[in-house]
């Protein structure tokens, strides 16, 4: 991969996280509507909007390997559906800031997480710059506190929050962005309604207003098909080290979202707290100046792969190999 492919993917996870960032502002536009059959709903929409955008693009083979359909589902059940149930019932007990500090630290997890799943060993200064986004982070959701079940539910979310990444790397390479967050949002919808009927009931789905249809509209367009394609797509292209750092951005997105539709003002532990995270998605993205980036590491060129009943698997617009690393920009990282 070069270096345009890198700021791409750049661009795609900064601008997927600020997306994900407004989900609390503009979630207050349908906080009267039974949540999780407004999630339900939500990824459903999503999940018609992808499969049009993978039809568009042409046939592509479906999950095929006995490990696919069952990976695809733990995807949903944790990232998607978990990830929901938690932040949801985490509010009961405890406030909306400690659930957001502790989601907070996906960066570090994911830095840390991430180099292990491919055998190779964390970056430092990755792992250092998380550390200091996950800071920044913290600050702009102004820490807080709550109770033991709070607590627990909001490591839930974090558990989630990084499933979501993580469980989404080996099923990328052969279906690609676009089906991967396709079938996932699908799989997430009965999911949610289940837990729905035994939380509302009957009353899990109603007909909703006009403002909380451009509301669900606006989360299943923007906060779910556009991120998760920009999300996953920058996955392959930067790494889910490097592009968890962008996960800083998320409370950094949600202070200005509130404040652009005026419902509150931010302080100066917000500012500060969006400023460390800028600082440490610099950090974390810098590279050396002394090593260009044309040194590329060797790679295994194989012909198209086959799958298993022998046909030829080609490449597509939105399949990316696995981000292939640097050999000056590994040295940096590992400091050799």
């Amino acid at each position: 991969m070069g270096q345009n492919t890198s700021i791409s993917g750049i661009l795609q996870a900064a601008v997927a996280m600020t997306a994900v960032g407004t989900l609390t502002a503009v979630s207050a536009t349908v906080s009267r509507y039974p949540v999780y059959g407004g999630q339900a709903v939500r990824y459903a929409v999503a999940a018609v909007i992808l499969l049009g955008v993978a039809r568009l693009r042409g046939p592509r083979p479906g999950p095929r390997a006995r490990w696919e359909w069952p990976l695809l589902a733990a995807l949903a059940a944790t990232g998607l559906a978990g990830f929901n149930v938690c932040i949801v019932e985490g509010t009961r007990y405890t406030s909306p800031a400690t659930i957001g500090t502790v989601v907070g630290s996906v960066p570090v997890v994911l830095a840390v997480v991430a180099p292990l799943m491919e055998r190779r060993r964390p970056a430092a200064r990755i792992v250092a710059a998380a550390a200091v986004v996950t800071l920044g982070a913290a600050l702009a959701n102004g820490l807080g506190g709550g109770s033991l079940p709070g607590l627990l539910l909001a490591l839930g979310a974090l558990a989630g929050e990084v499933c979501f990444s993580l469980l989404a790397l080996p099923l990328l390479p052969r279906l690609g962005a676009v089906r991967v967050s396709a079938y996932s949002a699908a799989a997430a919808v009965p999911m949610l309604l289940a837990a729905g009927l035994v939380v509302d009931g009957g009353s899990v789905l109603r007909t909703p207003t006009w403002g909380e249809t451009a509301g669900l509209g606006y989360l299943a367009l923007v906060v779910t098909a556009g991120a998760f394609i920009a999300w996953y797509d920058a996955l392959g292209r930067i790494g889910a080290d490097r592009a968890g750092l962008f996960a800083g951005l998320i409370p950094v997105s949600a202070v200005a979202t509130t404040m652009v539709l005026g419902l509150r003002s931010p302080g100066m532990a917000e500012f500060a707290g969006a400023l460390l995270v800028g600082l440490g998605v610099l950090v974390g993205l810098k590279r050396s100046a002394e090593r260009p980036l044309a040194v590329a590491a060797p790679a295994h060129h194989h012909d198209p792969a086959h799958d298993e009943e022998g046909h030829q698997d080609h490449a597509h617009d939105d399949q990316y190999p696995e981000d292939r690393r640097f050999v000056a920009e590994q040295a940096a990282d590992q400091g050799l």
